[in-house]
């Protein structure tokens, strides 16, 4: 009897699940001063390594902030606003002893925003700890500035930290000078301790003076401390005009794009965090520069420090 072969009947090959790739977040942390800044209508959550810990988060980094804040009211605050951005803040203490932070935000006769900063605060009192130690060994990016290291403890802390990262890291002195609240030893050691420094147009003859280095030209300058401290990168950021990017072997210009200007607070936080994103990404100086100047412009242009981050920016 003749017909159709019998079919022959297969056992079930195992479901292949197609595994989905979770891209590996950078580790960026930010060491200093958490405030509020008051000014005559509002009060913002700031410092420099706050404001930077909150877009590095933005960008999709696990960005974590090494602080301390009161265990008051605006301390609990502050650590709700850093919860709701996404900001490891384990390493934010409670101090019981001191305040949190604040800054008080005015215009002088010129229209020049002046800061008065509140003293003995709890980020003055920022104490090591073996989280500490941990989160900071696991840091691929570290960023520190002056303002922090006005007191005697968290200068120790601050410098630990950087001193406790792997060689491998990148150490980012944010210059950021404030006041009288630094001098030539703590920008000296600073730049010892980093190896890649930031700091805007305002800052860069300060800084060269107090260390004794001089440039025909920025880029001639930012050479010069690359060449004084071993920094392997000096960023020289211009505002609206963008930025200069200097390595021992290149020097890039890029420029910034057009974007009405609401609000300088915070652009040069967001630059930071985009500056070290971009390198721990692997992108070219004139790729890093050229995100970090379009996201400076974009958080110019928006009235808070820190607000949301578009996709686009990311």
């Amino acid at each position: 009897m003749t017909g159709r072969p019998s079919q022959q009947l297969r056992a079930p090959r195992p479901s292949r699940r197609s595994k989905k790739i979770v891209p590996v977040r950078p580790v960026i942390v930010s060491v200093g001063e958490i405030m509020w800044d008051r000014f005559p209508e509002e009060a913002q959550l700031s410092g420099a390594p706050t404001n930077v810990a909150i877009h590095a988060a933005a960008l999709g980094a696990e960005s974590w902030l090494v602080s301390a804040v009161g265990n008051d009211s605006l301390g609990n605050m502050a650590l709700g606003r850093l919860d709701a951005a996404g900001v490891h803040r384990e390493t934010v203490a409670q101090d019981r002893s001191h305040p949190t932070g604040t800054v008080l935000m005015k215009l002088d006769s010129k229209g020049t925003l002046k800061y008065d900063f509140a003293a003995n605060v709890a980020w003055d009192h920022m104490v090591w700890s073996p989280r500490i130690d941990q989160v900071v060994k696991r840091a691929e990016a570290l960023t520190f500035g002056t303002l922090s290291q006005r007191s005697q403890m968290s200068r120790d802390t601050v410098r630990h930290a950087a001193g406790a990262t792997s060689p491998r890291a990148w150490r980012l002195f944010d210059v950021n000078l404030r006041q009288s609240f630094y001098d030539s030893e703590t920008i000296r050691t600073s730049l010892t301790l980093a190896n890649a420094v930031k700091l805007n147009e305002h800052e860069l003859p300060e800084v060269a003076r107090r260390c004794g280095v001089k440039g025909a030209t920025d880029s001639d300058v930012l050479l010069a401390l690359c060449d004084k401290f071993a920094l392997r990168l000096a960023v020289l950021t211009r505002g609206t005009r963008g930025a200069l990017l200097r390595s021992h072997t290149l020097s890039v210009e890029v420029s910034a794009p057009q974007a009405e200007v609401v609000d300088f607070v915070g652009s040069g936080e967001a630059f930071t965090a985009a500056l070290l994103v971009g390198l721990l990404e692997g992108l070219s100086l004139d790729q890093v520069g050229t995100k970090a100047c379009a996201l400076a412009a974009y958080v110019r242009s928006q009235p808070r420090a820190t607000p949301e981050i578009p996709p686009e920016y990311r």
